[in-house]
């Protein structure tokens, strides 16, 4: 009877994979023809500023419009062109609850496609109320409401599949056999909602929920055999041909989730950067079949992590993806010239050599300068960077102890701001007494940020004070304080 079952259930599967897939893959919304209006009605504060930004690559960044001073009652009305269509937006609103009071920022996700959006907001409490005849909105709040309830079970299950250590125990095979049939049923409602609502956008959604089905041999064996399963499984009901889904956060998080199944294998700081390298070959891998876009937005995802991060393996694989015709990637040059300084700025090469005006008026040429320690440390550092600022704080408190200084001096050169900002910046934090602080006017396309291949910040190259010849380039404080 068990083996009938599991016939009758892996038909089933089948069945619905290849259901699901149609589900996803037509008809294409396609891009709308016609602009957009969305107004805004400002409700419970004194006034607020209204921008409005797209998802477009990986996140949401530059504002399509903003309303600098709307009111109390007033309305912000905003017109969103065609070629933004349909999509996902933020919607930001900088309010005062009170005259005096300075801007507070508030966000909202807001959903547009075929209808002008009508939204009455209270940023200070969060209420918000669509018009009457608003439909994306609507449905999809709808939808993750229902969702949350029948997906919480299957996701506990799932855990404790992954984590128990008993695998051939009737208990977990009680527990395989739950798994599978609430996930098949929870992908029946799931392509239900899909056909139901497939003319409004939120629908190509809906297949982030979606629960990729394993036999019930795949759950045996180790836990990181039994999560080594889920990762090979994990982009199974999503559908890489429709560039419609670059438009959403819903991707990127989808993504961050996968990544984070990676991460939880990772023991030490060279097997996380195999295995983040391993999951950005496998995705761009996966989505290199799908739409350019697609494929372009997953180059640009992991670049975006491989350059936070300094995985340099993980950049060398991106280059094959940029290079290829069909990938529709912004990080082309990019990937290029960190490539090319990660050739040059290896350890045992000469640092480049560099000039720049310091805080004390004079000019501080890097290679004539030795310090009192046999390394220097060479800091590239941005205002309002918020890894920058973890770091600074914890090579702060390292450095503060004495010993330390006997180590390392700290040359410091910020990538933005303005100079007078810099030198206030370091008047304000007089804890970093000792460090050379220094500033680099074009930034980030300065000649220095360009010498050491430096395209986001921090970044850290350890260089022997005397030979100026390139240690090494820790990623972070731990890997620093190995290195010396």
């Amino acid at each position: 009877m068990v083996q009938k079952f599991f016939q009758r259930f892996s038909l089933g599967l089948i069945v619905w994979v290849f259901a699901f897939s149609l589900v996803f893959a037509g008809p294409a919304l396609g891009q709308d023809t016609k602009e957009r209006f969305l107004t805004v009605h400002l409700q419970g504060v004194f006034s607020a500023k209204v921008s409005l930004m797209p998802f477009t690559r990986v996140k949401a960044i530059k504002p399509l419009a903003e309303v600098p001073d709307v009111l109390e009652g007033k309305t912000a009305v905003i017109k969103i062109l065609a070629q933004y269509l349909p999509g996902e937006f933020l919607l930001r609103l900088d309010y005062r609850a009170k005259e005096t009071d300075s801007p507070y920022p508030a966000e909202r996700i807001i959903y547009i496609n075929k209808q002008d959006v009508e939204v009455f907001i209270n940023p200070l409490s969060g209420d918000t109320k669509f018009g009457a005849d608003e439909k994306e909105n609507t449905v999809y709040s709808a939808f993750m409401k229902d969702n949350g309830p029948k997906r919480m079970p299957i996701n506990l299950l799932r855990q404790f599949l992954l984590s128990y250590d008993r695998p051939k125990s009737k208990l977990y095979t009680r527990a395989v056999n739950e798994f599978r049939q609430r996930g098949l049923e929870y992908n029946v409602w799931l392509s239900d909602q899909a056909k139901t609502y497939r003319e409004l956008y939120v629908s190509r959604l809906f297949q982030f929920q979606y629960i990729p089905d394993m036999p019930r041999a795949a759950w045996k064996g180790s836990e990181d055999e039994r999560l080594g399963r889920i990762l090979k499984n994990y982009f199974e009901g999503i559908n890489f041909s429709d560039p419609l889904i670059i438009r959403s956060r819903e991707l990127s998080t989808f993504m961050d989730s996968y990544i984070r199944l990676y991460g939880i294998q990772a023991k030490t700081l060279e097997l996380r950067d195999s295995l983040f390298t391993q999951a950005g070959s496998a995705a761009c891998e996966k989505a290199s079949q799908g739409h350019p876009e697609i494929y372009g937005w997953m180059v640009d995802y992991f670049y975006k992590g491989y350059e936070t991060y300094h995985i340099d393996k993980g950049m060398a694989m991106l280059e094959k993806h940029s290079n290829n015709p069909n990938c529709l990637t912004s990080r082309k040059q990019q990937i290029i010239k960190r490539l090319e300084g990660t050739a040059k700025l290896i350890p045992g090469s000469l640092a480049p050599g560099f000039i720049i005006s310091d805080n004390e008026g004079g000019n501080f040429e890097f290679h004539r300068w030795i310090g009192k320690a046999k390394y220097k440390l060479l800091l590239f550092w941005s205002i309002g960077c918020k890894p920058c600022r973890q770091l600074v704080k914890g090579l702060r408190q390292w450095y503060n102890e004495p010993v330390n200084k006997e180590k390392l001096d700290i040359v410091a050169v910020c990538l933005n701001g303005t100079k007078e900002r810099v030198w206030k910046r370091k008047a304000a934090v007089v804890k970093l007494s000792g460090w050379k602080l220094l500033y680099a006017k074009e930034g980030i396309n300065s000649p220095v940020a360009n010498d050491y291949a430096v395209l986001s910040t921090p970044a850290m190259f350890l260089i022997e004070s005397e030979s100026n010849i390139i240690v090494s380039l820790p990623g972070n404080l731990e890997q620093l304080i190995n290195d010396l």
